[in-house]
């Protein structure tokens, strides 16, 4: 990738770190060992200070936690070992635990066999460019060990969970206690099943839990925010008041009211600005993102919010929210940004403020998402020869076109590159659902035959 300001190319770095398949460069034990080496190298030069290391539940955790420790110690850098903790917890952890930077080993929604490295600053947010360039120029120098008496240390943070569970529960007021909620914890046996349901179970809830016995290779597997008609049926079989379904690294989240129905990540944003709203706290706008209904941007705009829209990816969001000085952005997968409370994504901290509006307004799931109105939407994912490969091929042009021609301007059409996947994703959004429908298999199939693996 490019970096506009200055110019340069990143050869590793992508927009949210390092991921791909396991034993696939450059996620391999050879290129993980020597970037700890680097990375700790250029925090050398910065001062003294210590790395901490957190991960999801991948069995591939265990071996680039070693390698990173490993690299980290030859470059003189102690790093201090979390264990699996969700991605916002390490970067909470990275800011209050007064460390250089903060490395997540995880690939989020991917499955077991992929994963990835990502950075926090010791802000808790993205590390900044001339970092990340410091680190692929170091990248680039053969590797050395400083002298053995010089070599980082390794220790175990044993307090992680409890202190980052604390802090969940406090970004809620105190007289928020969910007492009398019956409540389903899917934590899609990633990084939050040993945080999540103690979180809720702490401020009142009966919670049930699914998703909590991770083996190494079950993380994401038909459960969590990527499968979320697991945590339905259980708030159905169970009569539970509401669900939450967590991803593999408790950065996003869904919700289930009671009657079964989801609710994605605009369902979510709506219903936190409404309460926000109410409550004059609300600060600036609401960003989003090109994949955010339009139901929602409409929603916003009736109450008087203004709306952006952002490319896809959490980064894009948390730059546009530091640039205007508003707090509140988020994507329809369930990657909610709340800046006046923690630096990234939580879905925890997300979840925890739908039921305190919920209890503000005394209302439950079901009634508080009421007053939201979407745009049937469809997203079909389009399996392509390679990552990078271009969209402006003349005949899906022309059926973008044709499809936007037959929406009668009132719908949108997308097609974007996955950012982790070589999948084209087909998005197309209108008022008859019938047509959008017919629409999207239509550019889908196009895309398919220009493009598809063969």
């Amino acid at each position: 990738m490019t970096n506009q300001s200055s110019g340069k190319s990143r050869r590793y770095f992508g927009t949210d770190g390092i991921r791909g398949r396991v034993g696939v460069w450059p996620i391999t034990p050879e290129f993980v060992l020597k970037l700890g080496w680097a990375v700790g190298k250029v925090l050398a030069r910065q001062g003294n200070g210590k790395v901490l290391i957190g991960k999801d539940t991948r069995i591939s955790g265990y071996m680039f936690e070693s390698v990173l420790e490993s690299g980290l110690s030859a470059a003189g850098i102690d790093t201090h070992l979390l264990g699996p903790m969700p991605t916002p917890a390490i970067a909470y952890l990275t800011r209050t635990l007064r460390a250089q930077a903060g490395i997540v080993i995880s690939a989020s929604h991917n499955p077991y066999y992929d994963n990835g490295i990502k950075f926090f600053s010791s802000q808790g947010t993205k590390l900044p460019d001339n970092i990340e360039f410091a680190i692929e120029e170091q990248l680039e120098q053969p590797m050395t060990t400083v002298d053995s008496a010089e070599l980082g240390k390794a220790i175990r943070v044993v307090d992680a969970p409890g202190r980052y569970i604390e802090f969940c529960k406090s970004t809620v007021s105190s007289d928020i206690i969910l007492n009398g909620l019956k409540i389903v914890v899917d934590c899609a046996n990633g990084a939050a099943y040993h945080i999540a349901p103690s979180v809720f179970r702490e401020l009142g809830a009966d919670v049930i839990e699914v998703g909590v016995e991770p083996n190494g290779l079950n993380i994401n597997d038909h459960c969590g925010a990527m499968h979320p008609e697991l945590t339905r049926q259980r708030v159905l079989e169970e009569k539970a008041d509401l669900g939450i379904a967590l991803d593999g690294d408790g950065d996003r989240v869904v919700l289930v009211d009671n009657t079964g129905h989801i609710l994605d990540g605009d369902t979510l944003l709506y219903i936190i600005a409404k309460d926000k709203i109410k409550r004059h706290s609300l600060k600036g706008g609401i960003v989003g993102t090109v994949m955010s209904n339009l139901g929602l941007e409409n929603s916003l705009k009736q109450m008087g919010v203004e709306f952006v829209r952002v490319p896809v990816g959490d980064r894009y969001i948390i730059s546009e929210l530091g640039n205007r000085k508003w707090d509140l952005g988020g994507e329809p997968s369930g990657h909610i940004v709340s800046m006046d409370m923690t630096t990234t994504g939580d879905g925890i901290i997300t979840a925890l403020q739908v039921l305190a509006a919920m209890r503000h307004q005394e209302l439950s799931l079901a009634e508080i998402r009421a007053g939201l109105v979407t745009y049937p939407q469809i997203l079909l994912n389009v399996k392509v020869a390679k990552q990078d490969i271009s969209l402006e091929n003349t005949r899906i042009q022309q059926t973008i076109r044709e499809v936007e021609k037959d929406l009668h301007n009132k719908g949108r059409v997308l097609l974007r590159r996955s950012g982790t996947e070589a999948l084209i994703r087909v998005m197309v959004e209108g008022d008859d659902e019938k047509k959008v429908k017919l629409s999207a298999e239509k550019l889908a199939t196009v895309v398919r035959e220009e493009l598809g693996r063969e």
